[in-house]
C-alpha cells in the first residue's frame, strides 16, 4: 500500500507546487497590469480621491474621531491660479520640466546629508510625490519606495508634464485633511483657487514638507521666510511663463 501510495502522493505534491508557482507568477503580473491600467486611466479621468486621503480618514476613525471629514474639491489646471503650479515647482522640484521622474543629483545630495544626520529638501520629485500621494501609503520602507519608483516611471511615461502637476496640486495635502489647491484656497483664503495670488500660492507651497506641522492660516517665521524665498524663485524661473515648458 505504501509503495502504491508513494507515486500518487508525489504527483499530488508536484501538482501543488506547480499551482503555487503559477500563483507566484500570476499575482505580480496581475499587480503590474493593474498599475498600468490605473495610471493609463488617470491620464484622462480625474481621481475622486487619493490613497493618502483614504489613509487619513481611516486614521481619524481609528482614533475615534468620527466627525473628521476630508476637504477636497478637484479643479482642472486652467481653473487654478497659474501661481500655484509655479510655486510648488519652485519649492519642490525646479528641474521638473527637464527630468524623467527622478532628480539623481538631488537624491545623491539627500543621501549624503542624511548620512551626516542632516535632512535635506529636494530628494523627491513632484512625479514621485504624485505617485506616493495618489497610490501608496506613508512610510519609509524599501518596499514602498520600490513601488513608488515603479509608479513614477509609469506616470512619466504615460502622462504629459502638465497632467502630472495638475494631479499633484489636486492631491497634495496643504493642512490636516485639506487636499488640493481648491480646498486649501477655500479653507485658508476664503476664495477659489483661480483667484490665488503669488504670495498666497507661495505660502501654500511653503508648508508642503510638513502640512500638519506648519500652518497656512497662521504662518510662523519659518513659513514666512520660506514663502518669500519661493516667491523669489518663482521670479527667477521666469514667472508663470515657465509653465509653457510643460506643454
Amino acid at each position: 500500500m505504501d509503495a502504491a501510495a508513494s507515486p500518487a502522493h508525489g504527483r499530488a505534491l508536484r501538482r501543488r507546487r506547480r499551482r503555487w508557482l503559477r500563483w507566484l507568477i500570476a499575482l505580480p503580473l496581475a499587480a503590474l497590469v493593474l498599475s498600468v491600467v490605473q495610471v493609463a486611466t488617470i491620464r484622462f479621468v480625474d481621481p475622486p480621491f487619493s490613497a493618502f486621503m483614504v489613509w487619513r480618514q481611516l486614521e481619524a476613525w481609528g482614533d475615534g474621531d468620527w466627525s473628521f471629514r476630508i476637504a477636497h474639491d478637484w479643479r482642472d489646471l486652467d481653473e487654478i491660479s497659474a501661481y500655484v503650479p509655479l510655486a510648488v515647482i519652485a519649492s519642490e522640484d525646479q528641474t521638473f520640466a527637464e527630468h524623467y521622474g527622478f532628480d539623481l543629483k538631488a537624491i545623491e545630495r539627500a543621501r549624503k546629508n542624511n548620512e551626516r544626520g542632516r535632512k535635506v529638501r529636494g530628494g523627491s520629485t513632484i512625479s514621485q510625490q504624485t505617485a506616493k500621494n495618489l497610490f501608496l501609503w506613508s512610510g519609509r520602507s524599501w518596499v514602498r519606495k520600490g513601488i513608488e519608483a515603479w509608479y513614477t516611471v509609469l506616470i512619466e511615461a504615460m502622462w504629459p508634464k502638465h497632467r502630472i502637476v495638475e494631479v499633484y496640486v489636486n492631491v497634495a495635502e496643504f493642512g490636516d485633511g485639506v487636499y488640493g489647491a481648491q480646498a486649501a484656497a477655500r479653507t485658508y483664503f476664503r476664495k477659489d483657487a483661480a483667484r490665488l495670488t503669488a504670495a498666497e500660492a507661495a505660502r501654500m507651497a511653503a508648508v508642503l514638507p510638513s502640512p500638519r506641522r506648519y500652518s497656512i492660516a497662521k504662518p510662523g517665521p519659518y513659513v514666512q521666510r520660506r514663502a518669500q524665498a519661493i516667491q523669489r524663485q518663482m521670479r527667477y524661473m521666469g514667472g508663470t511663463g515657465y509653465l509653457q515648458r510643460l506643454e
